[in-house]
């Protein structure tokens, strides 16, 4: 059985970006929704510094997010985003041990 797996990308925008982001994201997660593995995607934002910005996203394996992030719709995806940010982002993968839908 594989291990399911959660990412978590931080993200901090020039504030005058974050409706560009915000669009993006709304063009995007439809498709990033139905990617093989996806099994959640959330967008969360930061009440005090609305120009914060994560994903946390669930995947049935490694393998699934890995599939994801190297395919042509990411990298299409991430060079629309990439220029709107402030700062450098974080992002961090971990196994979950217990998650239920």
């Amino acid at each position: 059985m594989s291990k399911r797996i959660h990412r978590w990308v931080r993200m901090t925008f020039h504030a005058q970006h974050v409706d560009d982001f915000l669009q993006v994201f709304d063009d995007s997660k439809t498709k990033i929704r139905n990617m093989s593995g996806c099994l959640s995607l959330q967008l969360i934002q930061d009440p005090n510094e609305p120009f914060v910005i994560c994903t946390s996203s669930i995947w049935e394996s490694e393998e699934d997010l890995n599939h994801y992030r190297h395919s042509e719709f990411f990298k299409n995806t991430w060079s629309k985003t990439k220029p709107l940010f402030k700062e450098k982002v974080e992002a961090k993968t971990s196994i979950l041990l217990d998650w239920q839908p």
